[in-house]
């Protein structure tokens, strides 16, 4: 490829870490690059193993000499060497914390910045009356006198109150031992020694004040500084109060001044940006701990199916001969009041479930009854009862916004903190674009503002406008996190930098590619190398350049198939990529559409921006939930159907959303299962190989072994969990974890076991030459391919429980490797993997979100393959996805929309592909026309 002179370069030469076979290739620098190839063709090696490690070590080697002591050990990339590379930032599509307290908001830094707005700006509004709380200061009343003409006269005054049991009469002896001499009463000026010598108790039937100075406006130096020390004696006389009389012509103007916060008779804290800190104990709901939830009686335990009558049964608590009663007195006594005890639970009104919960004169609620139920919790069956109904709910003293409510007395614009932070971050844009301010709060907020504005905006850009700040981070999908990661990289506005990015389009519609595409072209034009794994059409088209990754996956790839822009890709026929761009290999569409009588049905969902929707999801076909990022999809997938249908199995889920009602065939399925992204295992020694029981029959397999009969090992020997044959001084991990402070942890290689993690005499076994450290570093179809030559039962058990990671397109991974090196993508086809070598064929519906997260279209293929066997078998599939080569293959499609957010959690649409494109206001039906 003919190369521009003026051109700068990272230049890499002989790269050959995991399976890259010593290429070289030069990436322009501040250009907007794509790499692709199938999964496990070395994409993921290149940008972040190779790029990325490099970047990191050289960015180790820049610190202190103290600092490199710890990390010195930190191994170079296998290449002869890189030039040209900048320092780098990697954006990874992994959900970046399980943080109870991490939010969208917090992630971002808008939080923050919001904290110190309010901190600043924020008006403090009585819930009383309504009217701003304010502190004077010395400086306001020094104001207010000399806004008046020079020599008008006036008096600084302060209230005369009776303390620790003293009389006025004693109050003013004590004011005129420190010589102050009149007082006011009444509004008459009397000399306090003329009230003593009286000898009156009560002199004073109305206001009295003691008289700290008369003076005359004069603008003077002198006068100034004298004012000035007489309005501090006066606060400090009076408690805080202080009065000033203004004589100004005939007119007598009284303004009273107070320096503590207060209105109403309610003194308030002053806002501080602790105040609005949910991770401080000066700002957090004091009942959750400002973690939004706390453990309650959970309405869906309490009442799991609401499609029967409370006549029926519906609340469980109240089933059984000692319990009903209970019941009994609600049915007995519904005539009264006209509860319709023979109407389901979900048709009933608010008004009606909330009487079911507080309960009337006629009969006790349910709020009642589990106070009772405490209140006997030391007899163990109504303890264990109780635990029963327990789980997370929301707060009911912060609606899970964390924060005490005396921080929602703070406002700016007549908006608190909480009430932002439950707003749509699109719907916030709006409102910080529409802000008006006076001059001194402009001035004060300006640069603020700046940096929420931008935040808020790049939000946006990436398509998720429709998340709000409270949002928790863990419950953001992988794509999500990296879209807010990369907002948050636009918000701190580096340049010169490598920006390396994993799929960033996962999860984001069709329809919002191109608003990503803007964002990845706008941090490349503002100095910045963007280098992305990518496997959407849109993106590859959009590149300056793409290099293809190839040809195939694991030892068949590793090679540099193409480099070049996408014009000149068109020309490389060899190229997956390019055989799939072109249309020479494509997805066909099914050449039938299966046909389903059985279903489930969710009514009336509510759940986020849900709008009251009734959708039948059938069984025993592929069912594609589709819609833009913020439709609702996993509000209704997620939310609602997968913890409703848990509990109606049998089983324990989560808060389940809201809605009226999960009824249909449920009964003809025998489990549910949600496989979504996250890590397969939460151990370091969590892997593939583990993961599918498939170790288990290689551990016997090496314990039959001549040389492990002869030194009396077991299977257990050959394990990394348990003490006997792992190293001892990792623990069977292969690294040491080396803590950092203010640094994130790294890990080095055990220098004991070289990273092989057994001990030397469980090495010296062998298996056709090969010991258990080589089989786990054989990829998936190498190891299938040794193994399929034994002969033995155990070889065979391998091979059937390795088989299925090569039908999902995983054949590539290595069998001993970590899950936490696994992307999201991956670890969820290992799970779907793990169900298809299950012998069991027991009736199950899945659920997937996002499936085809890391998936080239060659293994999309793949994917359909494994989803048409599970069917074949009698299960059932619901597929959350965008990818339009899955949504074309479904059978039914369920559309959600129009738009994300509050313009969303409608129904568009809901039947065959066919029909889908025939439909006006669906973006889905409109990406689709091309596909069909």
């Amino acid at each position: 490829m003919p190369q521009n002179k003026a051109e700068k370069f990272i230049e890499i030469h002989h790269a050959r870490v995991h399976n890259l076979k010593n290429i070289s290739l030069k990436i322009p620098l501040n250009k907007f690059v794509v790499v692709t190839g199938v999964s496990g063709s070395g994409k993921s090696s290149l940008a972040f193993d190779t790029l990325f490690a490099e970047g990191q070590r050289r960015y180790v080697e820049s610190l202190s000499s103290y600092a490199r002591q710890f990390l010195g050990r930190i191994n170079k990339p296998e290449v002869d060497f890189i030039k040209g590379i900048p320092p780098a930032i990697a954006i990874e599509q992994k959900v970046n914390t399980r943080n109870p307290r991490s939010t969208v908001g917090t992630s971002t830094e808008i939080y923050d910045y919001l904290k110190l707005l309010f901190a600043r700006i924020g008006k403090t509004i009585s819930p009383v009356s309504g009217k701003e709380v304010t502190r004077h200061s010395v400086t306001d009343v020094v104001d207010f006198i000399f806004s008046f003409p020079e020599n008008t006269r006036a008096m600084i005054l302060s209230p005369l109150k009776q303390k620790n049991g003293r009389t006025l009469l004693e109050e003013a002896e004590l004011l005129m031992q420190q010589g102050f001499s009149r007082l006011e009463v009444n509004n008459d000026v009397k000399r306090i020694d003329e009230l003593i010598e009286a000898g009156e108790n009560n002199f004073c039937s109305g206001q009295c004040h003691v008289i700290i100075d008369r003076v005359a406006v004069q603008t003077d130096k002198d006068t100034h500084s004298r004012i000035a020390d007489s309005v501090q004696t006066a606060f400090y006389e009076g408690n805080g109060e202080c009065v000033v009389k203004v004589f100004n012509n005939d007119e007598i103007i009284t303004r009273n001044f107070s320096n503590r916060f207060e209105a109403d008779g309610i003194e308030f804290e002053e806002p501080t940006v602790h105040t609005f800190s949910f991770n401080s104990p000066v700002g957090a709901c004091p009942t959750c701990e400002g973690y939004g939830k706390i453990i309650g009686i959970d309405e869906d335990l309490v009442i799991p199916n609401k499609s029967l009558s409370i006549y029926q049964d519906a609340i469980v608590c109240w089933r059984g001969e000692k319990m009903s009663k209970w019941k009994d007195r609600l049915i007995y006594s519904a005539d009264q009041f006209g509860f319709p005890i023979h109407k389901p639970y979900f048709e009933l009104s608010p008004d009606q479930k909330s009487l079911l919960w507080t309960g009337n004169k006629y009969f006790k609620g349910l709020n009642r009854f589990f106070k009772y139920l405490e209140e006997k919790s030391y007899k163990i069956q109504y303890r264990v009862m109780l635990s029963r109904y327990r789980g997370k709910t929301t707060c009911p003293d912060c609606k899970g916004t964390r924060l005490k409510k005396e921080a929602g007395y703070v406002k700016v614009a007549g908006m608190s903190l909480q009430e932002l932070v439950l707003t749509p971050v699109a719907e916030l844009r709006a409102f910080f674009e529409g802000l008006q301010l006076d001059k001194h709060e402009q001035e004060i907020a300006k640069r603020i503002l700046i940096e929420i504005k931008n935040r808020l905006t790049f939000l946006c850009d990436v398509g998720l406008g429709y998340l709000t700040l409270n949002r928790l981070s863990s419950t953001l999908s992988g794509g999500e996190s990296q879209r807010i990661n990369l907002a948050t990289s636009l918000g701190s506005s580096l340049v010169g930098s490598l920006y390396i990015l994993d799929e960033p389009s996962i999860g984001l519609h069709s329809r919002d590619t191109q608003r990503l595409i803007k964002v990845l072209k706008k941090l490349q034009k503002i100095g910045n190398t963007v280098f992305v794994v990518e496997h959407d059409e849109e993106i590859i088209r959009a590149a300056d350049q793409v290099i293809d990754i190839g040809p195939f996956a694991g030892q068949h790839g590793g090679e540099v198939v193409f480099q070049g822009n996408h014009e000149e890709l068109a020309k490389k026929p060899e190229s997956l990529t390019t055989k799939y761009l072109t249309g020479i290999e494509k997805i066909e569409v099914p050449a039938q559409r299966r046909k389903w009588s059985n279903f489930i049905e969710i009514l009336g969902a509510r759940e986020n921006n849900l709008k009251n929707l009734n959708v039948k999801l059938p069984l025993n076909t592929l069912t594609v939930i589709t819609g833009v990022s913020g439709s609702g999809k996993s509000s209704l997938v997620s939310k609602i159907l997968f913890p409703a249908l848990t509990k109606l199995l049998g089983g324990y889920g989560e808060r389940t959303g809201q809605h009226d009602a999960v009824r249909g065939d449920f009964k003809m399925l025998s489990s549910v299962e949600f496989i979504d992204q996250n890590p397969i295992g939460k151990s370091s020694r969590s892997n593939p190989v583990t993961y599918l029981k498939a170790y288990d029959e290689i551990r016997k397999l090496y314990a039959d072994q001549q040389a492990a009969k002869i030194q009396g090992l077991k299977p257990s020997h050959f394990s990394f969990n348990v003490d006997g044959g792992r190293c001892d001084e990792c623990q069977g991990e292969g690294t040491i974890k080396v803590e950092m402070q203010f640094l994130a942890d790294v890990y080095l290689v055990c220098e004991s076991c070289g990273g092989k993690r057994f001990k030397e005499d469980i090495l010296d076994v062998k298996y056709k030459g090969k010991n258990i450290d080589d089989i786990l570093n054989l990829t998936v179809n190498e190891a299938v391919e040794l193994f399929s030559v034994g002969k033995t039962s155990t070889e065979k058990k391998i091979v059937k429980r390795l088989r299925p990671l090569q039908d999902v397109g995983l054949g590539y991974i290595k069998l001993g490797q970590s899950s936490s090196t696994l992307s999201g993508g991956e670890s969820q086809r290992v799970k779907l993997a793990s169900f298809l070598a299950q012998e069991k064929d027991s009736p199950t519906l899945f659920i997937f979100d996002e499936p085809t997260t890391g998936l080239h279209f060659h293994d999309i293929r793949k994917l359909l393959d494994s989803f048409n066997a599970l069917i074949s078998r009698g299960h059932s599939i619901i597929v959350i996805e965008h990818n339009l080569e899955v949504i074309k293959s479904a059978d039914w499609i369920i559309d959600l929309g129009p738009e994300g957010g509050d313009k969303g959690g409608e129904l568009i649409f809901a039947g065959t592909p066919e029909d889908l494109v025939k439909q006006e206001n669906s973006y889905t039906g409109e990406a689709l026309k091309e596909k069909l």
